[in-house]
Order: structure tokens, then C-alpha cells, then sequence
């Protein structure tokens, strides 16, 4: 089958409706205990406004296409879950512009285009290994993210109330309107590279080479806008695009969300420009891929240890039969000791199927462990070591690695321990502040970023 140009589905598949998954099993749903409630809410989110529109998700799946056909990267971060009391101007700011230092580092230091995708604006539920948590004798609901409930040891926080889609809604609404302003304003104009900087990074390493870079690509632009090229001509200069993603978990909400679109007549997941699937809910019998083989935006893969050729092929398959260039990207998360043996084998099955996927490395999922003072962790070496595993096994068998994906916040916390800055386990409580998984700081993010460039710097040379 030759494949479809990028959002070229103009029709639902086979059998398919925005509420088709309800007939099959789902797993990782909360239970919520008044499901007439529930249903008021969702029948009021699916008469507000999209957060995101059809456009957009098009413009992305085309970006992504360049990606898999090796023009471009995927750069895909920011928090684990985002939070209601966290939320605040300033986090969003901050988160963004570590996400910009990322990508300009690749940019100027492996000369590639970065395709910038934020885990916000929809990352609010979480699954969990376990639907209970237990405190010495007392057990309650786990916490699924504050979409669903609250994070406080309590029956009352833990007990899954429908209200908080509509908060959620409400600040993917308002963190989307801030993420625009700053990215089509002025803020994220190449000529403010040094205003980029974050105080807390210090004199690190990656502090001095950043602003090493900063000053050559100032450098740059004065010569450019001598040659008449500016913001006022060239656009990309001036502005830049940020697209949003978040796990496609919580699945009456994305149902409440679908909305089709006038020009095409496809459906599409409004809440988002970019949802995925997780490790937990990936079984194509079931309700999530269901769900998602319907919508027409880009897709996401999460691929771990217990995904096997045969079963990868089959998911390939259910999310992307009509081979649409940019369409589905593999987030592959199989930790450091595990992505040598892992990941070839999907490779050699996407290139016998003649597929030419999106492929990501998420270093963070498979790397987590507990520390000595009881808190979740990663290891900043092993994470690097994933990515290392990754790119030797594309190396190996002559693919293209497309992208990174990482939990990281631009605020200065404690939360990985390693890189150059030497954070400790005995550190961790310091400023420990996630609700869920532990992320990478900005001076860890940025010391990745400069790794990871010379990765592709190299790469380059030798193809």
C-alpha cells in the first residue's frame, strides 16, 4: 500500500465513533461513583470551544513527516503531570524556556530543524501500577492525576470527582494562551537567546556553553539582518510554533474533546495537537486504541519491554493503516539495560512492513528507581545511557533517530540525581516537588541537549 499524504483521512475508520471504545474493556479508568454527575460534565466539555484546531495538528503531522524521513528532530518534554496548584505564569514561562534552550542547542550545535512539542495544556492524568495505595493500615485510591483527583492522603482528595475536568480544561485553556503569546510575540525571537538564561543554572558547564552559543548566534543574526534578513522578512526568525501533547488517558474527556473538522471532515482530538497511547493501555483489542485509531492527529506510541515484533506490527497496523507520513511516532522506553535487546527487533519489523516511522527515545520511564531515602528517582547516566543505547541501534541498523522525549521542568528542583552538577540521593529531599515522576532540571536538561548534539553532530558527519 503506498502511503496517504500527511492528515489525508477524510473519513472515520471502519466501524469507528467517538464513543465506539465504551463497548470494549478499558483499563486505567478511575470509578467514579455518580456517573450521572460524570455525564453532566462531559456533555458541558463537548460544548466548549477546542483548545487546539484541526490546522495545527495537520501542520504538526506534516513536521513529524519530515522527522521520519530523516530532515528534521523531535524534541518532546515537560512535566510528568501537571499540577492545579502548581500552576502559575512563571512555570509555564520557565518550562518553555528550557524547551527553547533545547532546541536551540540542536539547532546551532547539530544543524538539524527541531520539531518543539510540549508535554502541557493536557498532561493531567496519570496511570498507575496499582489502582490503590496503601499507608501503614489505611488504603485509598491511588492519585491519577488532577484531572481525576487530589494528591493529599485523604478520601475525600482521593475519591475521583468529574468537577476537575473542567478545571483542567480551564488551565490547558489559559496555559495554551500564554504558551502562544510568548511563542508568537516576540519572546521566543532568536534575537532574545540570552534572555533565555536561567539565574538558578549558575556557573555550570552548560551555562558557559549555552551562552558561548548565545553569543555566536547573536553573532549570526547581526550578519544576517546586514544581509537584510530579519524577523520583519523571515519569520521563523521572530517566532517560533510549540505544539502540545498529553497521554490520551482519561478517555471521556478526549471523547468530550472530539470534535470533526469543516474542512475535512475528519475527527479530531481538540485538546491536543499530539496524543499518545501509554505502555499500560496499548492493547489493540481495547478501548484507548480503539479511541485513537478514529482521530486524524499524529499519534504516539508508547513501546516498552513487553512489546513484542508480532504485537507492534498488529498496533502499527490499528493506528496507522493508511501509512500517512508523520502520523504515528514510536516513544520507545525500554531503560538502559533493556534497549539494546529491545529496540532492534521493532526496527527490523518496521522495515520489513516497509514503514518509515517517527522514532523517539523516552530515557526517563525505564530508568526510575528508589532511592536510599525513599524517594523516585533517575539517574542522570543511565538516562544518557538509553540514549546512547538508542542511537547505537539505529546506527546498527541504519534508521533514522528521530527524537527524544523527557520529563524535565524549568524549575529548580532536585529530583534526578547525576550530570555534571553532581546532584546527590542525599540531596533529594531539598527541593523534591514533583507529584509523580521525577524530572530533569534545567541545568540536566541543557547538559542532555549539548550531549545530545554532538550525538547528532557526529552522526551527521558519518552519513
Amino acid at each position: 500500500m503506498s502511503p496517504a499524504a500527511p492528515g489525508a483521512a477524510t473519513l472515520p475508520a471502519p466501524g469507528w465513533s467517538p464513543d465506539s471504545w465504551r463497548r470494549l474493556p478499558a483499563r486505567q479508568l478511575p470509578d467514579f461513583e455518580d456517573a450521572a454527575h460524570l455525564s453532566r460534565v462531559e456533555a458541558r466539555l463537548r460544548g466548549y470551544p477546542p483548545l487546539v484546531f484541526a490546522g495545527e495538528a495537520r501542520a504538526l503531522q506534516a513536521e513529524l513527516a519530515a522527522v521520519a524521513e530523516g530532515r528534521a528532530f523531535l524534541l518532546q518534554g515537560g512535566d510528568c503531570a501537571e499540577s492545579f496548584a502548581e500552576f502559575h505564569p512563571d512555570t509555564i514561562r520557565d518550562s518553555l524556556r528550557v524547551l527553547l534552550q533545547m532546541a536551540v542547542v540542536l539547532i546551532f550545535g547539530a544543524g538539524t530543524s527541531v520539531v518543539k512539542v510540549g508535554r502541557l495544556a493536557g498532561q493531567f492524568a496519570k496511570p498507575r501500577s496499582s489502582p490503590v495505595e496503601r499507608q501503614g493500615e489505611v488504603e485509598l485510591p491511588s492519585y491519577r492525576g488532577d484531572i481525576v483527583n487530589a494528591l493529599d492522603f485523604t478520601l475525600a482528595a482521593r475519591r475521583p470527582d468529574p468537577e476537575r475536568q473542567l478545571q483542567a480544561y480551564a488551565q490547558a485553556a489559559a496555559t495554551l494562551n500564554l504558551v502562544r503569546a510568548f511563542t508568537e510575540g516576540g519572546y521566543a525571537a532568536l534575537s532574545r537567546v540570552h534572555d533565555w538564561y536561567l539565574g538558578f543554572v549558575g556557573e555550570t558547564p552548560q551555562a558557559r556553553l549555552y551562552q558561548d552559543a548565545a553569543a555566536r548566534i547573536s553573532e549570526a543574526l547581526g550578519f544576517m539582518a546586514a544581509c537584510g534578513v530579519s524577523g520583519d522578512s523571515t519569520p521563523a526568525v521572530a517566532r517560533t510554533r510549540v505544539y502540545t501533547s498529553h497521554e490520551a488517558l482519561l478517555l471521556g474527556f478526549e471523547e468530550a474533546m472530539t470534535r470533526v473538522d469543516s474542512t475535512s471532515g475528519a475527527w479530531y482530538n481538540t485538546a491536543g495537537h499530539l496524543v499518545w497511547v501509554g505502555d499500560r493501555t496499548r492493547d489493540p483489542a481495547e478501548a484507548h486504541v480503539e479511541y485513537l485509531r478514529g482521530i486524524a492527529n499524529p499519534l504516539g506510541l508508547k513501546a516498552g519491554p513487553s512489546l513484542d515484533p508480532d504485537g507492534f506490527v498488529r498496533l502499527c497496523d490499528a493506528l496507522d493503516p493508511r501509512r500517512e507520513p508523520g502520523r504515528l511516532t514510536v516513544i520507545t522506553r525500554f531503560g538502559q539495560d533493556g534497549v539494546a535487546r529491545h529496540l532492534p527487533p521493532l526496527l527490523r519489523a518496521a522495515r520489513r512492513e516497509g514503514r518509515r516511522l517517527v522514532w523517539a527515545c523516552d530515557p526517563m520511564h525505564g530508568n526510575t528507581v528508589t532511592s536510599d531515602s525513599g524517594l523516585k528517582t533517575r539517574r542522570f547516566e543511565r538516562i544518557l545511557g538509553e540514549v546512547e543505547g538508542f542511537f547505537a541501534a539505529h546506527a546498527a541498523e541504519g534508521t533514522h533517530p528521530g527524537g527524544l522525549h523527557v520529563e524535565m521542568t524549568g524549575q529548580d528542583v532536585t529530583e534526578c540525581t547525576g550530570g555534571s552538577g553532581d546532584a546527590s540521593d542525599a540531596g533529594l529531599p531539598a527541593r523534591y516537588r514533583t507529584h509523580c515522576d521525577p524530572r530533569l532540571n534545567a541545568a540536566q536538561s541543557l547538559e542532555l541537549a549539548f550531549l545530545l548534539a554532538d550525538r547528532l553532530r557526529r552522526m551527521r558527519r558519518t552519513a
